[in-house]
């Protein structure tokens, strides 16, 4: 297929674009490079290397013969140059990553919130109003987040996308019908996937628009089987306290002698997944389109859920690091527990690798070869998510004050 990477220079585009390629698909990535000038506004970088877009894929060609395009456009403002280049090239299948992807830098300020709703919104928009203008019918899949449904507990499982309920009617009988699971997001970022959300019933349902959204858990590991055949192929890996996820967070400190630092009791649970299983399942969802005038396909993107402080307590004991507790940041419960079904994409033949499985180390190891990269003074995590928290935080860089909570 000719398949468009939209933000296929982030930290799972840029995986996926190299997989599908590999794959022997005809890639073309949109991106408008954001991801690096938020890198350049936080005074970080990524803890591997990165050379340009035009590099990487320049090396993907000479390794593999096969060719990535590159094509700098911004969705969320280039609504015509995107719609022109999409009537040009109509491809068969649209991968959608170019959004801003994290929840503490959407919560940073009133500008990063503007920032984040103006452009994961209308880049969403954008997209799906320029399909239905040029009558193009590509299978769109779109990468979610499983924040979308919150992480309240009720002491059920969550369900893939809909969830059947029973209404009475004025009559006193009760029909059933599914509904989308009621959102509740818990951060800016988590907000506008929700958006994101009843756009797809929109236009699956006014415009037949054939729609894929895969709510996707956190991503660790950095490597791929693509990323690994070339040094210069190699991933980003986010770590500091806007953009690293947790867990690659933890192996990142444990590799500098950083103290683990839970948020809270750590008693958040959260859904994982490996980036190579990431990228294989957007391999799988593209197999499998739904049909035009269906609603929206909803697949779970994990493969396990853990506890921040287990999670922590795991990479303690494997590394001898110490784990300090600290104030959370964040607005939300400190103790939730987190079922989920992801039937689909075990069914279509995805086989998921574990935490267990021993990959904790190969990412420590390659922490540790980049350490002379790390700044410490932004491994913390110090955006708020309201005016009250704020001066709970703890700013230390170094963690040689960092005390636990009582």
């Amino acid at each position: 297929m000719k398949i468009a990477v939209l933000g296929g220079d982030g930290f799972v585009g840029w995986p996926t674009a190299l997989h599908l390629s590999d794959a022997g698909h005809d890639i073309h990535i949109l991106d408008n490079l954001s991801r690096r000038w938020i890198d350049t506004e936080l005074g970080v970088q990524s803890l591997t290397p990165m050379d340009s877009i035009q590099e990487r894929t320049r090396i993907w060609h000479a390794e593999t013969g096969r060719r990535i395009h590159f094509n700098l456009i911004d969705l969320a403002r280039d609504y015509e140059l995107l719609k022109k280049w999409l009537q040009e090239h109509r491809p068969d299948a649209i991968v959608h990553f170019a959004e801003q992807r994290a929840a503490p830098y959407s919560m940073k300020s009133d500008r990063h919130k503007n920032y984040t709703v103006n452009n994961n919104v209308n880049a969403t928009h954008n997209l799906l109003n320029a399909l239905v203008e040029i009558d193009l019918d590509a299978h769109l899949v779109h990468l979610g987040t499983m924040g979308v449904y919150g992480y309240s507990t009720i002491g059920a499982a969550i369900p893939e996308g809909y969830l059947p309920v029973g209404i009475e009617t004025l009559g006193g009988e009760t029909v059933s019908q599914e509904i989308l699971y009621p959102s509740n997001p818990g951060s800016i970022y988590h907000m506008t996937k929700c958006l994101d959300q009843l756009l797809f019933q929109f236009y699956a349902k006014n415009d037949g628009l054939r729609i894929t959204d895969l709510h996707q858990g956190i991503v660790w590991g950095t490597h791929t089987a693509q990323t690994r055949r070339h040094p210069q192929l190699i991933n980003r890996f986010d770590y500091d306290g806007d953009y690293g996820t947790v867990l690659n967070r933890f192996l990142i400190q444990a590799a500098i002698g950083y103290p683990l630092t839970v948020h809270g009791t750590g008693g958040q649970t959260r859904a994982f997944i490996h980036i190579q299983d990431s990228v294989r399942c957007i391999e799988l969802a593209l197999r499998k389109p739904p049909a035009r005038g269906s609603r929206v396909e909803i697949f779970n993107q994990m493969t396990e859920t853990h506890r921040v402080r287990d999670l922590a307590e795991m990479v303690a004991k494997t590394t001898g690091s110490e784990i300090a507790w600290l104030p959370n940041p964040r607005k939300e419960a400190a103790e939730n527990d987190l079922v989920v079904h992801n039937e689909k994409f075990l069914a279509l033949g995805l086989e998921p690798i574990r935490l267990a499985d021993g990959l904790l180390s190969e990412i420590v190891d390659v922490a540790k070869k980049f350490a002379y990269r790390v700044d410490r003074s932004r491994v913390p995590a110090v955006s708020a998510w309201t005016r009250d928290i704020a001066p709970l935080i703890n700013h230390d860089p170094e963690g040689k004050r960092l005390k636990s909570v009582s």
